[in-house]
């Protein structure tokens, strides 16, 4: 996870570089997220915490959380793109039961307000839809209680099993001849 967080915020400040005017909010707002979440996870990989410590954690956090919601539309299921589609429909069919004529100037300002409209409306859908689909997510909420409670979560951690797991079972596993090899992995294990 450490090498992955480097990387993606490396990356993701690379390809954000230079925004279109109308992207340079949303772009602030995905790299602040990404870095929150990258400063959380190396807080947390500390060997030991004090309190300092802990409320850099919690304040990072709290950062992710505030603009998590600008990668909430592209999370979206096929049954939120329904409801999407049917508010949209509906909205098109109510303009144009009001639609009345209106002079070429007042058109483009009517147009963009519309459009965005719109685009709230489809944000607050997706938001309601999708808010809490974040499990994973919350799950990091409760980590400074855990630090706090047991320590460092290093120890929790399943990096030095998964590494394990692949050197020493996979290994075992081609030398067996296939037959009961669990038997064989743990007779092996124990001399």
């Amino acid at each position: 996870m450490r090498n992955l967080g480097r990387c993606s915020f490396g990356v993701l400040a690379g390809a954000l570089r230079q925004p279109q005017s109308s992207q340079v909010i949303p772009f602030k707002h995905a790299l602040r997220c990404v870095r929150g979440l990258v400063d959380f996870f190396m807080m947390g990989q500390y060997r030991s915490h004090t309190s300092d410590n802990i409320a850099y954690i919690e304040h990072y956090l709290e950062q992710f959380y505030r603009m998590k919601d600008i990668f909430l539309e592209f999370r979206v299921t096929k049954r939120t793109l329904a409801m999407i589609d049917k508010q949209r429909t509906e909205i098109q069919h109510q303009r144009t039961q009001m639609s009345q004529p209106v002079a070429p100037s007042k058109r483009r300002r009517i147009r963009d307000h519309y459009h965005e409209e719109e685009h709230q409306r489809l944000m607050e859908l997706i938001h309601r839809e999708l808010h809490s689909t974040f499990i994973k997510i919350h799950l990091l909420s409760h980590f400074s209680d855990h630090i706090r409670q047991f320590g460092n979560i290093l120890m929790y951690s399943t990096e030095v099993g998964e590494l394990a797991h692949k050197e020493q079972i996979k290994d075992r596993w081609r030398r067996s001849n296939k037959n009961d090899a669990a038997r064989q992995i743990v007779q092996s294990d124990s001399r």
